[in-house]
């Protein structure tokens, strides 16, 4: 049948080419050519169909030859749509039988669960002696589950739950080193006789308890990620995050020292004068660590960084020194220049607006004012203009080696980095950021 079909697509091909190729050298209009071409493919398809339900038919009649051996399905004999008929009804039939067998299936009776795991008479008493421990601890009266306990894991020894038990009651009445030392015991035999995943679990996570009462954090920590490796257990997650949270509480709180935090930011004042902005950066992180409630920490950080050009890390750190210490001017005056070198003229005119608040006479508030005002009215060409008029920013520009480097960053602003190193290149182009030449983004 495919041979055939491929054959006929060929000829139709074929058709369809000769009738294109003759449409082109009789000049036809377009319309001519696809009305042709439509009416050739009105006709293969009507061939095509004529084709694949002959295929079909054949096929049905075929299929009923075999379901009914005896009956005479010749071409000719039978109507399509009462093949169809018969076809159907067959169909039908065997549904109902396929449904007929699944319902049998499954109303027949289930294979029987397996049964139950043999247990030998000492494990048998050691299950009594557990129940009766386990009644014990239930009144509070642990000296005797102990005694019930101790038998049953006589008894029984690879009983993983008997230890677990008698570390409960080890756990309740406050002896929480024997409380681990059997708990780390049915964690041995549990993983030798391979129990129960959540039972090992169940035992690391009691260590984990116990070592939250004799306040050793770290080890619980320990020991409930020991847990939750086994099995994760909800109430278990819960208190893992809480003593996750506790330590690190505890770690800021042991961190915390005034005096060292003095001494961090006294290194810092003296690398900043230096000019060595790194190294005061790190000293003044170092303080604030020591001291993260002294607000002029972040400030002394924030001029620092305002020479390094990282701006953004300036504002955030004038925003926190404002939070921590509203009335201190230098954060706000700090702010304003990080944000005129961002080009937030608008934004920084609040800031110095903040400032001269506190103290109406301030100098640098005034003329930061003044400079912010400006550039609100200023276009950047103005700026530049007016700029020129300073002899200092003249000289800059006019220096080979400083037009070399503003030209290496406008095409590679990661190259400030390196120039910024160099204390007298950093004071030029500070001084062309302030006068509006140089813009960071």
């Amino acid at each position: 049948l495919m041979q055939f079909i491929h054959c006929r697509l060929a000829c139709i091909t074929t058709l369809l080419i000769s009738n294109y190729v003759k449409a082109i050298k009789r000049k036809w209009k377009i319309q001519q050519v696809l009305f042709v071409l439509l009416f050739k493919l009105e006709k293969i398809f009507i061939i095509l169909g004529e084709l694949f339900q002959t295929f079909l038919d054949d096929a049905a009649r075929k299929r009923l030859e075999e379901m009914y051996p005896k009956a005479d399905v010749k071409r000719d004999d039978i109507p399509l749509d009462r093949l169809r008929e018969i076809l159907m009804d067959k169909l039908t039939q065997m549904d109902t039988d396929y449904s007929g067998n699944l319902k049998k299936e499954s109303s027949s009776p289930k294979e029987p669960s397996p049964p139950p795991k043999e247990t030998t008479p000492a494990q048998d008493k050691a299950m009594e002696e557990k129940n009766l421990g386990n009644a014990a601890y239930k009144q509070r009266n642990f000296e005797a589950a102990h005694e019930h306990y101790d038998k049953a894991i006589e008894l029984d020894p690879n009983n993983i739950t008997l230890l677990n038990n008698k570390a409960a009651v080890y756990f309740e009445e406050g002896n929480y080193e024997k409380c681990i030392e059997f708990c780390k015991k049915a964690v041995d035999i549990g993983r030798e006789n391979r129990a129960d995943y959540s039972l090992i679990g169940k035992a690391l996570a009691r260590i984990g308890n116990a070592y939250v009462k004799l306040g050793d954090l770290k080890n619980a920590l320990n020991f409930y990620d020991k847990s939750l490796s086994e099995h994760r257990e909800p109430t278990v997650v819960k208190k893992r995050q809480e003593i996750a949270k506790q330590l690190a509480e505890d770690e800021k709180r042991a961190y915390y020292n005034p005096q060292l935090s003095l001494e961090e930011k006294e290194k810092g004042n003296q690398f900043f004068k230096e000019g060595k902005y790194p190294e005061a950066v790190k000293r003044y992180t170092e303080a604030i660590k020591r001291n993260p409630e002294d607000g002029k920490l972040y400030s002394n950080r924030a001029a620092c960084y305002t020479k390094l050009m990282e701006f953004q890390m300036a504002l955030s750190d004038c925003e926190k020194c404002i939070k921590l210490d509203p009335t201190f001017i230098k954060a706000y005056i700090r702010k304003g220049a990080a944000l005129m070198a961002l080009k937030e003229p608008l934004r920084a005119m609040k800031a110095f607006e903040e400032a001269l608040k506190i103290d109406p006479n301030n100098q640098e508030a005034i003329n930061g004012m003044r400079e912010a005002a400006c550039a609100c009215d200023q276009s950047p060409d103005e700026a530049r203009k007016k700029a020129l008029e300073d002899p200092e920013i003249r000289d800059i520009l006019a220096d080979p080696a400083m037009v070399h480097i503003l030209e290496q960053m406008s095409h590679n602003p990661q190259a400030l980095r390196e120039h910024l190193k160099n204390p007298e290149i950093a004071g030029k182009i500070n001084k062309l950021i302030e006068a509006g030449v140089v813009r960071i983004r």
